[in-house]
This record gives C-alpha cells, structure tokens and sequence, in this order.
C-alpha cells in the first residue's frame, strides 16, 4: 500500500518546527553538545532467566545518542502520559524517542495530533480503514476519519524506561 496516497491524516513536516505544548505535555529538543559520553559495552549478555558467568571483556564503548537517534535534527523527545500502550511496553513517564523524518507505517507507534491533543498509539490498517491503536484493551481504536483533525508528528524508535 503506498504510504503517502490517501493518507487520512497530515503529516507534520520534519524541518518545520514542532507545535507549541499543550495541557501539560512536555517535548524535549536534542541539544547539540561537544561532549560525548561513551561508555564500555561488554561482550557477553546478561542473563535474564538462569545466571552465567560474566566476562570481563569490553566489545567497545557505546555512545547512547549513536545508539538512539540516526537523525537528531529530526528526532524530539516526548514524556508519556496515561497506560494505553501498556502492552507495547509503554508505561506512564516513559521517554519516547521519535523520529520526524520516519514516513507513517502501518504496525509502527507513532505520535499524533488528534483534533489538537497528541496521542501515542500503534498506527494499523483494519478492515482498509485507518486507525491508532491502543495497546491495551480498556481503550478503543481511534478511526481516523475526515472529521478528526490529525497530524501525523512521527514515529517512535526507543523507549527510555525507568525500571
């Protein structure tokens, strides 16, 4: 399916400067810096289940802004508000990491805009209707119809999850 063709909602231009906030939502912008932070990435895995020896061997250093963001004039922060993409790993006060450059596709999570209020939620085609989903079924799909005003902002990468 052509992603662009009939799309039921815009898309956010990624060179053009993102929205004034809302209701309290906060976005971060990446700040351009001189300083790196590299730190040591060992070889071996960590298990998560039964316990293995750990080795004492660095692969490399690892820099997190190379690891999270491939296009950082492109990419914002936005803090989550609310459980409805519990099942996709999103939890309250999570960091999103999204990507404006990225083009809307189905099965991806992505931010929008809805008649003015932004939402995360996994971006589906059903029955050749589109529509956010939620990832969690207390709450309804929202179809994205000619009378929601909806503004695709872009698509998530990563999650920063506190544990």
């Amino acid at each position: 399916m052509p992603m662009t063709e009939s799309l039921p909602f815009s898309i956010l231009n990624a060179a053009q400067p993102l929205p004034p906030i809302r209701d309290g939502l906060a976005w971060f912008h990446l700040a351009k810096s001189e300083k790196t932070l590299r730190l040591p990435l060992f070889i071996s895995k960590v298990a998560a289940g039964f316990p293995s020896p750990a080795d004492d061997y660095v692969e490399k250093t690892l820099d997190l802004e190379e690891l999270l963001i491939q296009k950082p004039a492109a990419t914002f922060f936005v803090r989550a508000q609310g459980d409805s993409m519990l099942g996709a790993g999103i939890h309250p006060n999570d960091i999103l990491v999204v990507d404006r450059s990225r083009e809307p596709m189905p099965d991806k999570i992505v931010i929008c805009a809805v008649n003015g209020e932004l939402t995360v939620k996994r971006l589906i085609v059903a029955d050749g209707q589109w529509r956010l989903k939620a990832e969690n079924p207390a709450y309804p799909d929202i179809p994205l119809t000619e009378d929601l005003e909806t503004v695709f902002w872009g698509t998530v990468t990563n999650v920063i999850h506190p544990v």
